[in-house]
């Protein structure tokens, strides 16, 4: 007997434009010292959660600041358990004037959904939720699906680090993160190491800098010499096919003070944004910054304190593991060809759960690859129903194990 070519869950493509819509209304913007930011938009999905008749437990993992996970059972057997995670926060949408449409108007024209959010990735969020119940409505389904609605994705990934420490977490067999990624499947994304260099000089009148020792002195000569490690890191790891080379850029460059321009400064601040490829050694290239930032502010008499703010390792996962042949899989049959790999350029949760937990991730959602952060950030409407029906068909391939 023939077996019957594979088709597409039936979803609803209008409820998830509109949950995007919803969701993008909610100014939830991880700001410093915020006490509230996610809590309206979780409150949001709890009530779609309850509504589908999906069992979901809350965490307040910082005040205001919940993870909202559901477990949807396929009613079909045993079988593997699939997690679809993104999150909720935004980041600042700087001056709104600077904006061509309100940035929290989730305003439709011209094909595109505008606002904060609207790819970075409320509409992520809002098709792997649709995706879900789709497969959900169309019948039993073998194993299970874990729906992760995660916080502070934006800042320090507490959400994931706290979701990646459950015992559910140990439960999952893989993840698809639906970050933005402009139809690419990325089965690697770039690690991230931030760094503060703080400058012990000695302070003195500007016109006596034979006096000082400067940190701005030496923070310059710093900067320079953070050129020559990304030079040596670029030799020593190569290129990756997808995540490109080590990058190690200066972000911040503190001392002194405006209102005093006659004094030289005792203290300084170099701030530098490291992002690694799969295969480097971490510890190795922070030893290389300290000993470059160190020699070369010595030569100005300044000491140098390097601290290790945060610290996410590149990842990657393999071409052929069942949830990238399933994704592959459900792009496919969507669009009618198979999408492109790709890295992810920064870090995302997946990097913290396949960091922390062991969880093979592999990223793919709608928006552009590059629009996140930006001022009039968009999502084309299409996509949204685009990724929920390659979500949907995605996992049934991987629950049913037909990309195995």
């Amino acid at each position: 007997m023939a077996t019957a070519p594979p088709t597409v869950p039936a979803v609803d493509t209008d409820a998830a434009v509109a949950l995007t819509q919803d969701l993008v209304r909610l100014r939830t913007v991880n700001a410093a010292g915020a006490t509230e930011v996610e809590q309206p938009a979780a409150l949001l999905v709890q009530r779609l959660f309850a509504a589908f008749g999906w069992p979901y437990e809350v965490v307040e993992v910082a005040p205001g600041r919940p993870n909202t996970v559901a477990v949807v059972e396929g009613g079909g057997g045993d079988g593997p358990t699939l997690m679809f995670e993104g999150h909720i926060d935004v980041v600042t949408e700087g001056d709104p004037a600077d904006w061509s449409v309100d940035p929290y108007g989730a305003l439709i024209r011209d094909g595109r959904l505008w606002g904060r959010g609207a790819a970075d990735m409320k509409s992520g969020v809002a098709a792997m939720i649709y995706a879900v119940r789709a497969l959900q409505l169309a019948g039993p389904f073998p194993g299970r699906i874990v729906v992760g609605v995660l916080c502070d994705e934006e800042g320090l990934m507490l959400g994931a680090k706290a979701f990646a420490a459950t015992p559910l977490a140990r439960t999952v067999d893989a993840v698809i993160v639906c970050e933005p990624e402009g139809y690419e499947v990325c089965t690697s994304a770039r690690g991230g190491i931030r760094l503060r260099l703080d400058l012990h000089g000695v302070m003195a009148h500007g016109a006596m800098p034979q006096e000082a020792r400067s940190p701005i002195v030496a923070g310059a000569r710093i900067v320079q010499a953070l050129a020559g490690v990304q030079s040596w890191a670029e030799e020593r790891y190569g290129t990756h096919p997808h995540a490109g080379r080590v990058t190690v850029t200066p972000t911040v460059l503190l001392g002194g003070d405006p209102d005093q321009l006659n004094v030289i400064p005792a203290h300084g601040v170099v701030g530098v944004d490291v992002r690694t490829i799969p295969g480097t050694d971490h510890a190795e290239l922070i030893g290389r910054v300290r000993d470059s930032a160190g020699a070369a502010a010595a030569e100005t008499g300044v000491d140098v304190t390097l601290t290790v703010v945060d610290d996410r390792p590149a990842v990657q996962i393999a071409e052929d593991h069942p949830v990238v042949s399933a994704l592959v899989a459900g792009h496919r049959l969507v669009h009618g060809e198979a999408p492109p790999f790709g890295a992810v350029p920064g870090t995302t949760d997946g990097t913290i759960l396949t960091r922390d937990a062991g969880l093979p991730t592999v990223v793919y959602g709608p928006g552009g690859k590059w629009i996140a952060h930006q001022k009039d950030e968009y999502v084309e409407v299409r996509e949204i129903g685009e990724y929920t029906r390659v979500y949907a068909a995605a996992a049934r391939a991987f629950l049913n194990g037909d990309a195995r």
